[in-house]
């Protein structure tokens, strides 16, 4: 397996400093658990306190240079040893081989004509390091329980042993990545104002702590086959031989692959922008809007999405979108009588619009929304694409300028359509066109338009409730929307200074957009706040 005299600690030579104190490494350690665990910074301050908290890693890792296990030669040395453990452990090796490819790193290239769908490297469970093996490794209990952190101890134990049975397997690691964990400060200044930039500062904090914490502590596309017991790929299109070979690693943005996987995809077609949206507490027609959005299954405040794709909008938001700038007459037509229902379930319909004036309205917010969340990059499209020209980028620098230029390329794509969507209707409604009309055989669904079992389950159950009650609620929201224009809502005083009309919601929901651009921009989609 592994050679032992290929595994050593650095304690002197040229990459070893001076000995430190451990009182000296607690200190520091101490002072960044403390730094890491403090309130979130407040706007604007994110960048100041990354560079605190990096400037206390750095130091950290200077005094502790030279004591990590290293291995001798380069990576690619190793790589006929783990061929051979992992054939003689039951996983395939036959039809590729490992190769660097230069910009994008070492991966496999087809040895010989590979199939679609056709299944061409597995590997067995015992081959792979999990939270399983790593209780049974020599960790407490504590960090057994504690998933990605166990891992992360499992790894380095494993990394220390020369008698390691993964060793074959860790010494091919690479000794960083390209995540941007790994960044040069000057590099993550090229992330600044892309919506990828707050989970950066974020992942950066919450590592820097759990290494403090520990050290306080301790003082120190792919599938898995159930019945055969291991980890799967299978082709999904054709390989010729001689070409390099990739997996599909999900639906995932641009801005998840570099955060998480530490390379940019080049035309993904499922990058999107985040865009946070929501109808005002004090939008006087807030009670109405939200039992409307409620009947068709879509919350009153989230995160939605900006697509690489035509169309740059889903049908949830469309129909968000909709209910967002109906008039009062608008949403009573969806509230209340036969058809109600039936207009509720072709809001995703782009065929089917609420009407002219209304889709004038919701291009009309959309292309400024976008408009604003443009202009809160530091840099133009031009700008970015005259940088990258430079031969003398870094990878890392390279791929974080590609990022925020995606994310501009899809706002500027969503304001074009916008505006093209916006004349459309706007020429629609000045030649009194008649609006399509809908039947109930081709009703169209939020997502889809195939029966009942894809219908919200608040849509279903509205279905199955007697009229009388579907009435009551009705009432409800109609009597839930005149409190609101006294100004209570929930037993809130939520018009200071009287009503509004859905048009000045409308304007002010766009000039409150200038100071929440930049949160939506970084906003993750796990919580979005009202």
């Amino acid at each position: 397996m592994g050679k032992k005299s290929r595994v050593k600690t650095q304690k002197s030579g040229t990459g070893a400093t001076a000995t430190v104190s451990p009182k000296e490494i607690l200190n520091l350690t101490s002072e960044l658990l403390q730094k890491c665990s403090s309130p979130a910074p407040g706007p604007g301050k994110e960048w100041e306190e990354y560079v605190q908290i990096r400037t206390l890693v750095e130091k950290i890792r200077k005094k502790q240079k030279g004591l990590s296990v290293t291995f001798d030669g380069k990576r690619e040395d190793y790589f006929p040893d783990l061929m051979k453990w992992a054939s003689e452990n039951g996983a395939s090796v036959e039809g590729f081989e490992m190769v660097n490819f230069k910009e994008e790193g070492f991966g496999l290239r087809a040895t010989r004509d590979i199939k679609a769908e056709e299944l061409f490297l597995w590997v067995p469970r015992k081959l792979l390091m999990t939270v399983e093996s790593a209780k049974n490794s020599v960790l407490d209990r504590i960090l057994q329980a504690m998933g990605n952190i166990a891992l992360a101890f499992h790894l380095l134990c494993e990394r220390a042993s020369p008698n390691s049975f993964w060793q074959p397997y860790i010494q091919t690691l690479p000794s960083e990545y390209d995540t941007p964990l790994y960044f040069e400060e000057d590099e993550v200044r090229y992330l600044q104002s892309t919506q990828a930039i707050h989970d950066v500062f974020s992942q950066y904090k919450n590592t820097a702590r759990q290494y403090a914490y520990f050290y306080k502590v301790i003082q120190i596309t792919t599938g898995y086959n159930l019945e055969d017991d291991r980890c799967e790929c299978v082709a999904l299109q054709d390989f010729r031989a001689g070409e390099q070979i990739y997996i599909f690693y999900g639906t995932r943005s641009n801005a998840e692959f570099v955060i998480h996987s530490g390379f940019f995809f080049d035309n993904n077609s499922h990058d999107r922008v985040k865009i946070k949206l929501g109808v005002s507490k004090s939008d006087r027609l807030y009670a109405m809007k939200a039992e409307v959005l409620a009947r068709a299954g879509i919350p009153t405040s989230s995160v939605f999405a900006l697509h690489f794709t035509e169309p740059p909008i889903s049908a949830q938001l469309l129909a968000f979108l909709r209910v967002f700038c109906m008039t009062e007459e608008e949403l009573k037509e969806h509230l209340l009588g036969d058809s109600a229902i039936d207009r509720i379930f072709t809001l995703g319909n782009s065929e089917f619009p609420v009407s002219w004036d209304n889709e004038v309205k919701l291009w009309t917010f959309l292309e400024d929304r976008a408009s604003l969340l443009l202009k809160t990059y530091k840099t133009t499209i031009e700008e970015d694409k005259s940088v990258l020209k430079n031969h003398d980028l870094s990878v890392r620098a390279k791929m974080a300028i590609k990022l925020r230029l995606g994310e501009k390329e899809i706002l500027e794509k969503a304001v074009k359509s916008a505006a093209v969507n916006r004349e459309y209707y706007r020429q629609q409604m000045e030649e009194k066109a008649p609006l399509p009309k809908y039947e109930e055989s081709n009703l169209g669904l939020l997502e889809s338009s195939v029966g009942d079992s894809r219908l919200p389950l608040v849509l279903r159950n509205l279905e199955e409730e007697a009229g009388v009650q579907d009435a009551l609620n009705i009432r409800e929201a109609i009597s839930k929307a005149k409190a609101t224009e006294n100004g209570l809502v929930n037993g809130e005083n939520s018009i200071p200074n009287g009503t509004r009309s859905e048009n000045e919601s409308l304007n002010q929901e766009s000039k409150r957009a200038v100071e929440d651009a930049k949160g939506s921009s970084s906003d993750s989609t796990a919580g979005v706040k009202e």
